[in-house]
């Protein structure tokens, strides 16, 4: 599986931050602004990581979540989110994320989860 990271947010400041420091990391990224352009993305790479914001417009991120789960069961999601409502958070780990990061979030935090991942998809 290849090191590509995809980062879905409707915030374009969140996709260029996290896409600059995935990049210095020495990952490739790809960037969504909706779940509808996420899908038809990841339908087209090898994508190994999603970091996932779940409140997007049109397609909520859990619909989102569960359509890139059956379609490719083996790519990890790390959930992030501006909403800490703990129904959805919990929803969208029973639906197959790996973790949750509430927004504003830790960038080290997420970076080192990332590579975490990462790490272990190549070992």
């Amino acid at each position: 599986m290849s090191g590509k990271i995809m980062i879905v947010d409707d915030q374009p400041g969140i996709r260029l931050l996290l896409g600059e420091v995935l990049k210095n990391e020495g990952y490739t990224t790809l960037a969504a602004g909706n779940g509808t352009q996420a899908l038809q993305m990841i339908a087209g790479q090898d994508v190994a990581l999603v970091l996932l914001d779940l409140r997007l417009p049109g397609m909520s991120g859990t619909e989102v979540l569960k359509q890139i789960r059956e379609h490719s069961p083996e790519t990890r999601i790390i959930i992030m989110t501006a909403y800490t409502n703990s129904e959805i958070a919990r929803e969208a780990m029973e639906s197959g994320a790996i973790a949750c990061f509430s927004k504003p979030f830790d960038l080290a935090a997420l970076v080192a989860a990332v590579k975490k991942e990462m790490h272990q998809l190549q070992a």
